[in-house]
């Protein structure tokens, strides 16, 4: 299934995209770092199976990902910019009671967006952990070696993947790197003010972001779901859609 992207512009004029698919209550999902709508909720089924249940499931291309654009100028690149652009894509649609979630650093941006006064009546945090928030520095130093060593990896160094998927993508090295850096940590106690029902959903062999059970410890209202796959392959799983599915319907 292809869906069209939709179009709007940050308050700072930067294009953006979004996709949606199905009618009903509104769902936000954000996708990963240097993936896309299309890739992590569209092609492999989550976005369909979720909307089954009658909701209107809203998928942005993040800065510098899928159909959105990809400026060089660092002053574009504020800490927290993805926060900004998913309160003006709320805005820009006009957005009261919905929900939200994220998968990888889409889960990162949800928690950064609540942390900030945002409100959505649930939250999904998937591919995510304690100490993919709290400890991004450590996480973002590993993308800005595969950016820096973009043409020189060679097979079997563990940034070789990530940069395959970059070169897949068509990342723009770049603006990558900017966004990189305006990335912040969570720390624990931050977390206090995620206080409506989440649910942590994670791959079981999944630890590039530290424990999800840590995670979800943390949380006042919390459901932890486990499902088969890596932090690469739990995002292609049926699996994955039929935890949304079912958290949203309890």
């Amino acid at each position: 299934m292809s869906i069209e992207p939709q179009f709007f512009e940050a308050r700072d004029g930067v294009r953006l995209a979004w996709r949606e698919v199905g009618e009903g209550a509104p769902l936000v999902l954000l996708h990963g770092l240097f993936s896309s709508a299309e890739v992590n909720w569209i092609k492999f089924g989550t976005a369909a199976r979720v909307a089954r249940e009658g909701y209107r499931v809203i998928m942005p291309d993040l800065r510098i990902h899928g159909s959105s654009a990809a400026p060089h100028d660092a002053a574009l690149y504020p800490p927290d910019v993805l926060v900004r652009d998913l309160q003006d894509l709320v805005a820009h649609l006009g957005l009261e009671d919905f929900d939200l979630g994220g998968f990888s650093l889409g889960a990162r941006t949800s928690v950064r967006a609540v942390v900030s006064g945002m409100r959505p009546r649930r939250l999904i945090l998937g591919g995510m952990g304690l100490a993919g928030l709290a400890g991004w520095q450590r996480r973002g130093e590993f993308f800005r070696r595969a950016i820096a060593e973009y043409d020189t990896a060679r097979r079997g160094d563990d940034i070789w993947m990530s940069i395959q998927f970059m070169k897949t993508m068509k990342v723009d090295r770049i603006a990558a790197g900017h966004l990189l850096d305006s990335f912040t940590d969570t720390p624990p106690d931050a977390l206090a003010a995620i206080t409506m029902p989440t649910l942590v959903v994670c791959g079981d062999q999944d630890q590039d972001n530290g424990s999800a059970s840590e995670l979800a410890a943390h949380l006042s209202d919390t459901r932890l779901a486990t499902i088969p796959g890596t932090h690469m392959s739990s995002v292609t799983q049926p699996e994955l859609g039929e935890a949304i599915a079912t958290f949203l319907a309890a």
